[in-house]
């Protein structure tokens, strides 16, 4: 049985099963797709994110490595996937038509797709999204004309992305759920020595019990010097009594994620380690206080800054105050449509979501880290995820 004959047998039985939301909630996505297209003068979109794909039709999978687009023009959806993503294809997407291509005959790709393409004369991309293959956008440009082709749709899917609709809210919700459970099982096995992979098996075994799915991100730890380095994982390090030990978790429930940062100290917190995460606090604070509808993304990175400001120079802060987050894929759950920092002038609207990434570093000593995942509402940002804000302490 080849892939075709796998595709309609298995949709005679399961087409649709395992569709992450009800058809309206798609339908009502489309339709504001389609509505910001028709302003855009665009006939057509060519999306190769999967975070974007599922947006729109709820295909899922855990191989995102390999070619897959999505064409979406008024009233239509055509998902192009390899043999070997025949099967969640089928059963996740709510879509009109399904191409197939050999998963080893990457030649295959382009020319049905051009034939899905040939009747649109303005066609969006997201030229900076995962998946957008060199090779294949000069294929297509070189059969249909590069003058079809446009790059602004990337752009105009992040802007309906951002703000989240009453079913992804209850999605990060659960989320947020589950990522507390995988915290709170982390922090009590963490002890002198103990060893980081430890914290994170336990983190991680406490968030698939609780029903997480396949993680954008795995559970992030680090302990003592390593917690003062960006972006390193556990890497069977011993934990030492006195260590401050940074956790970073995040659930996917139907594919969002909402994080938390947690910081727990093996034993006692010095003093230093309290007035940094004071300090986390205090530019949470007026984070909140200025993700209100109407207010910039900037003033509010401004508004943090100001607090942050006295401290600069000893504690290294990535610079990004928030990140939009939603639904994603690994390697990231990063969404990418939207970013708390200074020089971004997006406004925001109610219902958009944000992971305050709050982690300040002392370089080659340690790290305090503590995070929400945040709401936007008229009142100012509201909590997803339940952190209670305190530094952690351990038996020692």
């Amino acid at each position: 049985m080849d892939h075709l004959a796998y595709r309609h047998a298995l949709a005679e039985r399961l087409a649709g099963n395992e569709l992450p939301f009800p058809p309206a909630e798609f339908e009502a996505r489309l339709a504001r797709v389609y509505a910001a297209m028709q302003a855009a003068g665009l006939d057509a979109l060519l999306l190769t994110d999967p975070a974007d794909i599922f947006y729109l039709t709820g295909y899922h999978t855990f191989e995102v490595s390999v070619h897959t687009a999505l064409v979406v023009s008024a009233g239509r959806r055509v998902l192009q996937v390899p043999s070997i993503e025949t099967g969640p294809a089928v059963v996740t997407a709510a879509v009109d038509e399904i191409l197939g291509y050999r998963w080893e005959g990457i030649d295959e790709v382009i020319a049905p797709l051009a034939e899905t393409l040939a009747p649109y004369s303005a066609i969006g991309l997201d030229v900076y999204g995962a998946g957008l293959r060199h090779g294949v956008i000069r294929a297509l440009q070189a059969r249909l004309g590069a003058g079809r082709f446009r790059d602004d749709g990337g752009a105009l899917l992040d802007a309906i992305r951002l703000v989240k609709t009453p079913a992804e809210l209850e999605c990060l919700r659960e989320s947020a759920r589950i990522t507390a459970a995988g915290l709170k099982a982390a922090e009590a096995v963490v002890a002198p020595g103990i060893n980081d992979n430890a914290v994170a098996a336990e983190g991680a075994r406490a968030m698939l019990a609780a029903g997480s799915e396949f993680m954008s991100l795995q559970p992030i730890v680090t302990s003592g010097h390593r917690s003062s380095i960006i972006h390193v994982n556990h890497k069977r390090r011993v934990i030492e009594a006195g260590d401050p030990v940074f956790l970073e978790f995040g659930a996917a429930f139907q594919r969002y994620t909402a994080p938390m940062m947690r910081t727990v100290v093996a034993g006692r917190a010095t003093p230093e380690m309290r007035e940094v995460r004071d300090l986390c606090r205090a530019i949470c604070e007026a984070l909140l206080a200025e993700m209100r509808p109407g207010n910039s993304f900037d003033a509010a990175a401004r508004a943090a800054e100001a607090v942050l400001a006295p401290h600069a120079a000893r504690l290294f802060f990535s610079g990004v105050f928030g990140y939009a987050v939603g639904a994603q894929f690994p390697p990231s759950w990063v969404e990418g449509s939207g970013y708390i920092a200074r020089g971004q002038p997006r406004e925001f609207a109610a219902d958009m979501v944000f992971h305050l990434p709050l982690c300040l570093r002392l370089p080659g000593e340690w790290g305090i880290g503590l995070s929400d995942t945040v709401r936007v509402t008229p009142e100012g940002g509201e909590p997803l995820t339940d952190n209670d804000w305190r530094l952690g302490e351990s038996p020692g």
